[in-house]
């Protein structure tokens, strides 16, 4: 029988044709853009603090840091970011009155110790995109905020909620009519709901010192010649916002360092040890040192008998250490 096998001419054979040849190669994934911030804060401790925490996530960048409204605003229109973390109180030009200036160049996220509601309502009505307390959110918190004012979407945290809800409740402004009826009081009355009892009324809100009402006109146009000129009206003295107020106690007496002063009025606001550690980015020893040299310098046993006479609640507040 003849031998089937066929022979090899010795030229090499072609590859099998493969089934995906004729699909378009696909590009390599381009890496996301960074999100870009600029953090002003007058403590250097705090900006470095959140510096680090913001530049630990793969996303985010710190292009820039600035001490004051003006370094805020040079650092944004050099760099363009994508979100400005702000402080209300710093020096020379502060953070309510850089606002206007800056949410025109990116969104701004209020970021500061501040919590009176004539400070939180003005910062909304002058641009910002959402309102931090410190001590009242945590590290993912604040970077979930970061990342979602870029995209347009609010953050407040408690206190700032607080008065955002107080303005809306005391506005007497008559309102747009409301669809299908919604609202009416006969709608009411027919289920058997009295209208002679009286509405709960929330209490009153300190009325913005007066001045602090920005003008009706827009602002005039950006410039760092225009920015300096800026009144600083939350740099002014405290007596101007508690008028009509008991006095503050005199703390000067108690001889505390700057750092002592405001880990004491943490304490008194009722922080424990980790959430002060968390809002200075600070560790809770030092917090410990901090309050045992605290203790000592206003002759207190208890956190309870330190804020009272931090705060001139104490029997011997105005007659001197006891």
């Amino acid at each position: 029988m003849p031998d089937q096998t066929p022979h090899s001419t010795g030229a090499p054979q072609p590859p099998p044709h493969h089934p995906f040849a004729d699909l378009p190669f696909p590009r390599p994934a381009q890496p996301a853009r960074r999100l870009r911030v600029v953090v002003a804060d007058d403590n250097p401790v705090v900006r470095a603090g959140l510096t680090a925490l913001l530049s630990g996530r793969p996303d985010i960048e710190v292009v820039a840091e600035a001490a004051d409204g003006r370094q805020a605003y040079e650092a944004a229109h050099q760099h363009r970011p994508d979100v400005v973390l702000l402080d209300v109180r710093m020096p020379g030009v502060d953070g309510i009155s850089a606002l206007p200036y800056l949410v025109r160049i990116a969104p701004v996220v209020m970021l500061t110790y501040s919590r009176e509601s004539e400070i939180v309502q003005e910062a909304l009505r002058r641009g910002a995109g959402g309102y931090l307390v410190h001590g009242e959110f945590t590290a993912d918190q604040l970077v979930d905020a970061v990342r979602d004012i870029k995209e347009g979407r609010a953050h407040f945290t408690p206190t700032a909620a607080g008065a955002l809800l107080a303005q809306l409740r005391q506005d007497r402004s008559p309102a747009a009519p409301l669809p299908e009826g919604l609202g009416q009081t006969s709608s009411a009355t027919a289920y058997g709901i009295s209208t002679s009892a009286q509405p709960y009324t929330q209490p009153q809100q300190a009325a913005p010192r007066a001045g602090f009402n920005p003008p009706t006109a827009s602002p005039p146009p950006t410039s760092p010649e225009n920015l300096s000129q800026v009144q600083p009206y939350v740099g002014q003295s405290s007596s101007e916002w508690t008028s009509g107020r008991p006095a503050a106690p005199d703390r000067s007496r108690f001889q505390l360092s700057t750092r002592e002063a405001e880990i004491m009025d943490l304490i008194a606001s009722g922080m424990n040890n980790q959430q002060i550690a968390a809002t200075c980015f600070i560790s809770e020893k030092t917090v410990k040192n901090h309050i045992n040299r605290i203790f000592a310098k206003l002759h207190s046993t208890s956190r309870s008998e330190a804020a009272a006479k931090w705060i001139g609640t104490a029997p011997d507040t105005h007659r001197g250490l006891g």
